[in-house]
């Protein structure tokens, strides 16, 4: 598969596209998830004159909390350019529940098609910790972009 374009956003530090930004959501000192976010533009699966325009994303899961927690569903909201807005539940992702013990991580790949040539995705996990708390692991809003579209 070859991918046009890599943007890597690690949320909640200095915002930049092409560099690092770290999405680090706290629900009490025991229930503190992680997620580092990764785009990309998939120029071979995407056809500009149909208005599909494909692209990645890889997420990394980190269990910075005192306790252990289950991922248990997931709920995406996708917008493109034209306000038109797609929303996915489910539960897990990619079919797993990944329990997550302190200082673990989980990563996993997937992907999502906007008509547009820019997007935004935002999101929410929802968490239940060993100790019964359920919480939601909230995603802050990141692009989805063509290569040279944003700056």
């Amino acid at each position: 598969m070859k991918v046009a374009a890599t943007r890597e956003l690690v949320c909640n530090a200095r915002p930049q596209f092409e560099a690092a930004q770290l999405i680090n959501m706290t629900s009490q000192k025991n229930n503190d998830i992680a997620v580092t976010v990764r785009t990309a533009y998939l120029a071979e699966q995407s056809d500009p004159d149909g208005e599909r325009y494909v692209f990645s994303y890889t997420i990394r899961i980190t269990n910075n909390g005192g306790v252990a927690a289950q991922l248990i569903s997931r709920h995406w909201i996708i917008t493109d350019a034209n306000n038109r807005v797609q929303e996915v539940k489910g539960l897990g992702v990619i079919g797993e529940q990944p329990l997550l013990q302190p200082g673990e991580s989980f990563e996993y790949s997937s992907g999502t098609v906007i008509a547009t040539v820019v997007g935004t995705m935002r999101g929410t996990y929802q968490m239940r910790a060993d100790d019964g708390v359920l919480f939601d692991a909230v995603i802050p809003e990141f692009a989805l972009s063509m290569p040279r579209v944003l700056h």
